[in-house]
C-alpha cells in the first residue's frame, strides 16, 4: 500500500511501523515545531533517509490532487499529530484515517491526555479512524487499542501508552486489514470534546484533597502545571504530598528548606520538590 502520512514525532511511530509493515511511503506533511514541546525530527530523519517529498505549509486539495495525479487513487492519506482540518481526500485517496490518543468517542480534541489522568480514568486508548471532512476525531471507528491507567499514571507514562499502542495498530489491523476495515467500520455515535488546556487548567488549587493536586501534576508531568507560593506565580515540575489533619489555610506556605517548598492543602501537605518562577511579558501574562 502507498500512503502519504501527516505528522509529528508525538505519533511519528505510525510513520515507521507502517513503512516496517511493508508499506511504500510517497510523501511527508508536516508542520513546523517549537522543540520544546513539539518534534519533528524523527519523521523527518525517516523521510530524508527515503528521500521523500515534504511540506510544513498546511496540506491543501492542490496537494492531493497532486497525489492523485502521480498515483492515481491507490494509496492511503494517514494523518496522526496534524493540527490542521484535512478536506477534499474523497475521490483522490482510496483511504484516509487519522490516529487519536483517546478511546474515541471519548476525548475527540487536540490533547486529550492531561484530562484523562487529572480526571481519573482508569482505562485509556488510541482510536484509528476514518479521516472526518467536518469536525474533528469524528469519524467511523477502523480499530482501537485499549489499554489500563494505573493509580500514580503520569503525562510521560500516558504518553509512551500511547505511542506503543498507535504503533500496535499501525503493525496489526491498519497494515495488515485496512481494506476489509474500511468496508465495515463502526459509527462513533455521541462523544465528547476536550478542547485544548488554558492556564486555569494547569493551575493547582491547594484548596483541593492532596490526591486531587498530585494527580493534576502528574497529569501535566513535564509540560508543568501552574501555582501560586507566597506573593510569586511558578511552574511546578514535580511534588510530593501527605494526609495531614491541620488548622492552616489551603495555600498557606508551611515549610521551606533549601528549594523545597510545603505547601497546606485540604485535607494535607503538598511538598513542592522542583519549581521555577513563571516569567511575564510586557502585558503581565506568562510568558509560555
Amino acid at each position: 500500500m502507498k500512503f502519504a502520512f501527516a505528522g509529528i514525532d508525538f505519533l511519528g511511530g505510525v510513520f515507521d511501523a507502517l513503512i516496517q509493515a511493508g508499506w511504500t511511503p510517497i510523501k511527508l506533511f508536516t508542520r513546523p515545531c517549537d522543540g520544546i514541546y513539539d518534534h519533528n525530527e524523527a519523521v523527518v530523519a525517516l523521510a530524508r533517509q527515503r528521500r521523500l517529498p515534504m511540506q510544513l505549509s498546511r496540506m491543501r486539495v492542490s496537494d492531493l490532487d497532486a497525489l492523485n495525479a502521480a498515483h492515481g487513487r491507490d494509496w492511503a492519506l494517514v494523518v496522526a499529530g496534524y493540527p490542521w482540518l484535512i478536506t477534499g481526500w474523497h475521490g483522490r485517496a482510496a483511504y484516509a484515517l487519522n490516529f487519536h490518543p483517546s478511546p474515541l468517542p471519548t476525548g475527540r480534541g487536540p490533547y486529550p491526555l492531561f484530562r484523562a489522568i487529572s480526571e481519573g480514568y482508569e482505562s485509556w486508548g488510541v482510536t484509528a479512524h476514518v479521516l472526518a471532512e467536518q469536525g474533528f476525531d469524528t469519524g467511523d471507528i477502523l480499530a482501537q487499542d485499549i489499554f489500563p491507567v494505573s493509580s500514580g499514571e503520569t503525562h510521560e507514562s500516558l504518553l509512551a501508552k500511547c505511542q506503543m499502542a498507535a504503533r500496535r495498530l499501525a503493525a496489526g489491523p491498519i497494515a495488515r486489514d485496512l481494506p476489509a476495515r474500511w468496508r465495515r467500520p463502526e459509527p462513533q455515535g455521541d462523544g465528547s470534546y476536550w478542547a485544548r488546556v488554558s492556564d486555569a487548567d494547569r493551575t493547582l488549587d491547594f484548596r483541593q484533597e492532596v490526591e486531587a493536586i498530585l494527580r493534576r501534576v502528574r497529569a501535566f508531568g513535564s509540560i508543568e502545571t501552574i501555582a501560586r507560593l507566597g506573593d510569586s506565580r511558578v511552574f511546578v515540575a514535580a511534588a510530593e504530598g501527605w494526609r495531614e489533619a491541620h488548622n492552616t489555610t489551603p495555600g498557606t506556605i508551611v515549610h521551606r528548606y533549601r528549594r523545597q517548598i510545603v505547601v497546606a492543602a485540604r485535607d494535607g501537605y503538598v511538598l513542592v520538590t522542583r519549581w521555577s518562577l513563571v516569567p511575564l511579558n510586557e502585558a503581565g501574562q506568562i510568558g509560555r
